[in-house]
């Protein structure tokens, strides 16, 4: 049965999990520590798992500065379970989390052709935006 956590602290094979799913998006560099994977999921305004039979088989998260804005990222989904709408579910339940806690700016950056999926979700294309980073950043 599929359900829906909130982590501050996984515990160590929920931990393993998570790091099997930024691996497997190509999100996890060499080097990369659990230690890493804590810090990220703890220092994150909010950090959603979904479960199945205990084992996390997705994932999404916002940083946030707690007050006006926050951004939604790294939302995956297990391959054997895509196409059920739990990646859909992930950003429905992180924007009403965000929101609930008084944050209404919400933005992400659709990578890989996702537009129409985060479009179908309610979000838009930033007109006279650009997404941008530091040369030299792993994307």
């Amino acid at each position: 049965m599929i359900s829906f956590r909130f982590l501050k602290k996984p515990e160590p094979a929920a931990l393993k999990d998570i790091i099997s799913l930024y691996a497997r998006q190509g999100w996890w560099r060499k080097g990369d520590t659990p230690a890493l994977a804590a810090r990220l999921i703890g220092n994150s305004h909010c950090f959603l798992a979904v479960l199945d039979k205990g084992r996390v088989v997705g994932m999404g998260r916002a940083i946030s500065d707690g007050v006006s804005d926050a951004y939604i990222q790294d939302v995956a989904v297990s391959g054997e379970y895509r196409s059920r709408g739990l990646g859909s579910k992930i950003i429905l339940k992180l924007k009403h989390r965000l929101k609930a806690d008084g944050i209404n700016w919400i933005g992400l950056i659709a990578q890989n052709d996702s537009r129409a999926f985060y479009e179908a979700l309610g979000f838009k294309v930033i007109k006279r935006a650009r997404p941008m980073m530091l040369k030299r950043n792993h994307v």
